[in-house]
């Protein structure tokens, strides 16, 4: 089978030097290209030496020749630059692994109708741990769906622009679904005040930014004389690259479709 070409982008952020050292690491994979802004500092220069490792591929902000080269765009950057990127995706016909957060829900709505021409795996957070936790939340909410409050802590490091994070909100609308209720009408994110006596079906979103915290996350069931918290805690980025390319093997030989890490995965 031949190797899957991959096209980077944001290559020369803390995601996409880990995407390229993934990429270059990978026995069915091979860098094809690293995009970037004009304005990054590292255009031309090669794409490899950001990890140590040269490899002849250069950073360059052509999107439309770095994805004809390519048959997979991963993209970790903002949602503006994503959607940009997809519109180049759907010209090219390239499939596209998407862990980009922060989008609103008009950008959203965009991004499934570009799923209709291409095939695109979109998810909050790439790595496998991750999702099986997402999986872990449904049961355990079913069970404990009568007596506990919920609480959903997250801190990641202080570069990070968007709160809560696109995990934080997907574990919170796992134990919505769960529950059968709405998270829109029962979430709170952040407490101050006088408050008033917590709600029986609010689910309560904490963050928490500093230092070079790579992600963690834990989603507190709180009864009467017991707490079961699920946690999960990242200690690199390379779960969530090694999942995008998990992602990226996944869409091979589909034509179009939106998907997420639950299908990637088989846990539907």
């Amino acid at each position: 089978m031949e190797k899957i070409r991959y096209a980077i982008a944001g290559s020369s952020g803390r995601m996409g030097r880990t995407l390229i050292e993934a990429v270059l690491s990978s026995p069915d994979g091979v860098l094809s290209a690293a995009l970037d802004r004009p304005d990054c500092g590292f255009i031309g220069r090669d794409a490899g030496e950001l990890v140590g490792a040269p490899c002849g591929v250069k950073v360059g902000s052509d999107l439309d020749a770095a994805l004809a080269a390519a048959d997979v765009l991963v993209d970790f950057t903002r949602p503006e630059g994503t959607l940009e990127h997809l519109n180049g995706c759907r010209r090219h016909k390239v499939h596209a692994v998407i862990g980009t957060t922060g989008f609103s829900a008009e950008q959203k709505l965009a991004i499934r109708d570009m799923a209709e021409e291409i095939p695109i795996v979109f998810a909050p957070n790439m790595a496998v741990g991750v999702n099986a936790v997402f999986k872990l939340l449904d049961v355990a909410a079913r069970i404990l769906n009568q007596g506990y409050d919920i609480e959903v802590i997250e801190a990641h490091h202080h570069h990070k622009v968007d709160a809560p994070s696109g995990t934080a909100l997907r574990m919170g609308e796992v134990v919505a679904e769960a529950l059968g209720i709405d998270l829109a009408q029962n979430a709170v994110y952040g407490r101050e005040g006088h408050t008033g006596e917590r709600p029986p079906a609010q689910i309560g979103f904490s963050t928490i930014r500093g230092g070079d915290i790579v992600g963690d996350h834990t989603v507190l069931f709180a009864g009467v004389g017991e707490r079961i918290e699920i946690t999960h805690k990242s200690a690199s980025r390379m779960s969530y690259a090694l999942g995008s390319l998990r992602a990226a093997r996944f869409l091979r030989g589909k034509a179009q479709g939106l998907y997420d890490m639950q299908d990637v995965l088989g846990l539907r």
